[in-house]
């Protein structure tokens, strides 16, 4: 059995997981990777082909903005943050969520 879900499952979650990683403060991509695999003990892990496409992707939505800054081990980095829009659409991400699991739950828990 494999360690790691199938990233095609995750797929509709990665921005949700993004905004929510975002939504503690600025942060930049390898970051939010490794923060995202750090908080489920290694459960989920984003690859970098699915991470910077999603970013630039939030971008374009207007969901997240960047400042330029210097990342621990001395390279230039897009920070990114949360905008307003961005608030807003994790909010109603994380409801979808939360209704989707709930039913999902409900099904797995019949007899």
């Amino acid at each position: 059995m494999p360690k790691y879900p199938d990233p095609d499952m995750l797929q509709g979650t990665l921005d949700m997981l993004i905004l929510k990683t975002v939504a503690s403060g600025p942060i930049h991509g390898y970051g939010i990777a490794m923060r995202i695999q750090q908080i489920t003990q290694d459960v989920l892990r984003v690859r970098q082909g699915s991470l910077y496409p999603a970013l630039y992707r939030l971008e374009r939505k207007r969901w997240i903005d960047y400042d330029w800054g210097t990342s621990e081990n001395g390279r230039r980095a897009k920070y990114y943050r949360l905008t307003k829009q961005g608030r807003k659409q994790l909010a109603t991400e994380t409801e979808n969520w939360d209704r989707l699991s709930t039913a999902v739950n409900r099904l797995l828990q019949t007899t």
